[in-house]
């Protein structure tokens, strides 16, 4: 099969395209061929060693395709299936391998795009705003890289329950994203003393949540902008991992809280999976969340969709079609 797969960490560069050994279903597995794969800051993370993983190893964490064999043990699922996952490495290649409780079949008016669009950054902004912390009316939260895959499903998830959202972009166009997506105000952050218009925003009050996708160039600053209480939600280290610190900076700020959650510890329960998935479908069906895939690359210019993402020169769902 072809898939995109590295041997050592480091830029785009070490991106191969290339033949590699179809993978077999193991007891509890699913072949699936894939259609597309989703491109994830993760996927770039995990290729310039931020994040560490056995090597060689193929890259993606996210696809939609259709099941092509089942392994034993597997109840549910058949071939033809229509299926789409996320959190589980391999899907840079047309097959994957996947454990069938990573799994769910897709609703009838879900195509392959949609799909590979939804689950790695529909879940991760479901889990933020309805687990880690379940955003209510009236509330008010801080979305850093507001524009983005990620980012953009906050925002639109937070207004759709009612919470106001203050967002911080790169540039007035990715300001005007973050406008229609549901945000009552946005800041341009390259060009702006953005704690301050946070402050300004809430008339001294600060922020019931921060959620920071960047990591290591805003998340002091963040810890400024939240009410006494607040929870500054770290879940990604676009700038980088963040420094270490004297966790006594939480009591000074006034009492707040620190969480730095993962999807994966949100989707590993297969019921917790259906219900974060039937969530997003159903509210992209009705209309109350959009995707924006930004662009789509074949495969093999895979090296070019993590140059794209690292330059910011996106602001949406980048997409491989395999």
């Amino acid at each position: 099969m072809k898939a995109v797969y590295i041997e050592q960490t480091g830029g785009p560069e070490v991106l191969h395209f290339g033949d590699r050994s179809a993978p077999s279903p193991a007891n509890g597995e699913v072949l699936v061929k894939l259609a597309y794969s989703g491109v994830n800051f993760t996927d770039l993370n995990a290729r310039s060693g931020i994040n560490k993983i056995p090597l060689p190893a193929v890259l993606g964490s996210e696809g939609a395709g259709t099941v092509e064999q089942v392994g034993e043990g597997v109840s549910g699922f058949k071939a033809g299936d229509r299926v789409a996952y996320c959190m589980v490495r391999g899907s840079y290649a047309e097959y994957a391998a996947v454990p069938a409780k990573m799994l769910v079949t897709l609703p009838a008016g879900v195509d392959f795009p949609t799909a590979a669009a939804t689950m790695l950054q529909g879940m991760t902004a479901h889990y933020l705003t309805h687990s880690t912390f379940p955003l209510q009316r009236g509330q008010t939260a801080l979305v850093h890289a507001a524009a983005g895959g990620t980012g953009r499903l906050i925002v639109q998830i937070a207004a759709m329950v009612g919470a106001r959202v203050i967002a911080t972009v790169g540039t007035p166009a990715k300001a005007e994203l973050a406008r229609v997506a549901g945000a009552s105000d946005a800041i341009l952050y390259d060009q702006q003393d953005w704690v301050a218009g946070v402050k300004r925003l809430t008339g001294g009050a600060g922020v019931d949540v921060v959620y920071d996708s960047v990591g290591k160039a805003t998340y002091l600053k963040g810890f400024d902008c939240l009410k006494p209480r607040g929870m500054m939600v770290h879940f990604g280290v676009a700038s980088g991992p963040i420094d270490p610190f004297d966790t006594r900076t939480l009591t000074a700020k006034g009492s707040v809280f620190l969480a730095r959650p993962t999807l994966a510890s949100h989707v590993s329960d297969p019921k917790e999976l259906a219900w974060r998935a039937a969530d997003l479908f159903r509210w992209i069906a009705e209309g109350k969340v959009t995707l924006r895939i930004d662009r789509e690359y074949p495969l093999v210019e895979t090296a070019q969709s993590h140059r794209d993402m690292e330059a910011r020169l996106t602001t949406g769902k980048l997409l491989l079609r395999i």
